[in-house]
């Protein structure tokens, strides 16, 4: 069964990124990602947001970032994928809501200065929707996010495991 996913994708440029920013954006469209939000505010990095379908997170985190690398100067390798550790913040965002009601709430301890794996969060709220239907937040409208977690820490794992090579995404072998 086909699922939306809703992830970012940041990639690391070569030299400090000293790239046009406009051109960037042109290779990410020409990649066939023409709805993509690219952002190139720190310098070095290049962050594209994005929806895609496909039957799983991984998979379609993975043939994504491949297609966009193909387009991307030689030397851009893939740092990171999000959603992995949010803040609460990030979550009520998600969520339209306000950070402090989730701070009322009981929530999985955090991974490291304020941050919590996404998978975690998801499943204690999709436990609060389920004890208490009265809550008031939609999960809903943030579920393409949330469904795109555990794809994310996936690749992060395989990409500091060096189990995949960040500049193609192809596995390494042993």
């Amino acid at each position: 069964m086909m699922e939306k996913f809703e992830f970012d994708l940041v990639f690391s440029l070569p030299d400090g990124g000293g790239q046009d920013a406009f051109d960037l954006a042109d290779r990410i469209y020409e990649a066939g990602f023409e709805d993509a939000v690219v952002g190139t505010g720190m310098p070095g990095l290049l962050a594209v947001s994005l929806e895609c379908e496909g039957i799983d997170a991984e998979s379609v985190i993975t043939e994504t970032a491949q297609q966009i690398l193909r387009q991307l100067p030689k030397g851009v390798f893939l740092r990171d994928v999000r959603p992995d550790l949010v803040s609460l913040a990030d979550v009520a965002g998600r969520l339209s809501i306000k950070r402090q009601s989730l701070q009322k709430r009981p929530m999985p301890q955090p991974v490291t200065h304020g941050l919590y794996r996404v998978t975690e969060i998801f499943d204690v709220l999709t436990q609060q929707l389920e004890n208490k239907p009265s809550v008031r937040f939609d999960i809903d409208r943030a579920k393409p996010w949330f469904a795109a977690g555990k794809g994310a820490q996936r690749v992060n794992a395989r990409l500091a495991l060096g189990d995949i090579d960040a500049t193609s995404l192809e596995v390494v072998s042993c």
